[in-house]
């Protein structure tokens, strides 16, 4: 590991602690992120973004302490904050590992734990973002309700606005998003990690799961299900096995991931463009 004095500077500022090295990390999809080796012998990461929306750090930091509250009654680990700004927030470093079995089943119970810990009602005190893009939490008194306002209409508006989707796409989304308080069972409001993909997941080399990059709010639990479910996870059906088996699932909620799907595959949508926004259509049609 070199130096880069910029980097280095800004870590230090923050941290109050010198930096003796610093590296770069590949895969990080929006912010550009730096290993950091600190004189104190710890590890650390540091994300930044130039010219970052308001509060993007603050939100994702908010996000991880909020989950680790959890963490002390068996919730899923989340890295510690280290430091946080408008500009970069600073993280534990985590060491990953390959995801085996035991890692899947603590995984699972530990997620379920999480969303047992519960949230004050759906949504949150403050707005955030999934990806770069903002996220409406303005609480609502339902999940039904929620899921139509804050989760689903929001970005169909931009995909009709570009022209994204079609008028018929957007007319099927929403007439199956108006059933939702037949399809989903009434639950308390679970504590959601809210961007549950599987790039989100780092499995440790002591056979633990930690999640990063939260867009945490209150919400309904198989939302945080229906995403690992959408985008794939290593050794999936273990984590799912061990989760209902710590947290019991509500009959049928295997059938109705594709409805939790739409807000995930919208998001990518607005995004990414593609097929995305008629997948979500085609999805949205067995629950009309």
């Amino acid at each position: 590991m070199a130096r880069q004095p910029v980097v280095a500077g800004r870590a230090e500022q923050l941290l109050g602690s010198a930096v003796v090295a610093t590296a770069p990390v590949a895969g990080g999809d929006i912010s550009t992120a730096v290993k950091l080796r600190l004189s104190s012998g710890r590890t650390a990461l540091l994300k930044t973004l130039n010219n970052a929306p308001p509060h993007f750090f603050e939100r994702e930091a908010a996000g991880l302490r909020w989950l680790a509250e959890a963490t002390e009654s068996g919730g899923v680990p989340t890295p510690e904050v280290m430091a946080v700004d408008s500009d970069c927030v600073i993280l534990q470093w985590i060491e990953t590992g390959r995801p085996g079995a035991e890692a899947a089943g603590k995984f699972g119970r530990a997620l379920a734990a999480t969303h047992g810990f519960g949230a004050d009602g759906f949504g949150s005190d403050a707005d955030g973002y999934i990806g770069r893009l903002p996220m409406p939490n303005r609480p609502l008194a339902t999940w039904a309700e929620f899921y139509a306002e804050r989760r689903i209409a929001p970005y169909l508006k931009v995909l009709r606005a570009k022209d994204i989707i079609t008028a018929e796409e957007a007319t099927s989304i929403e007439a199956a998003v108006a059933r939702g308080a037949d399809i989903v069972p009434v639950e308390e409001p679970a504590r959601l990690h809210g961007d549950l993909w599987n790039g989100n997941v780092l499995w440790t080399n002591d056979d633990r799961a930690v999640v990063i990059d939260p867009a945490a709010y209150g919400g309904h639990r198989e939302m945080d299900l229906a995403m690992l479910a959408l985008f794939g996870l290593p050794q999936l059906p273990q984590v799912m096995a061990a989760y209902d088996e710590a947290a019991p699932l509500a009959d049928g909620w295997e059938d109705r991931l594709g409805f939790h799907q739409l807000f995930p595959l919208l998001v990518h949508a607005c995004l990414f463009g593609g097929q995305y926004g008629a997948r979500a259509a085609r999805i949205a049609q067995r629950y009309v």
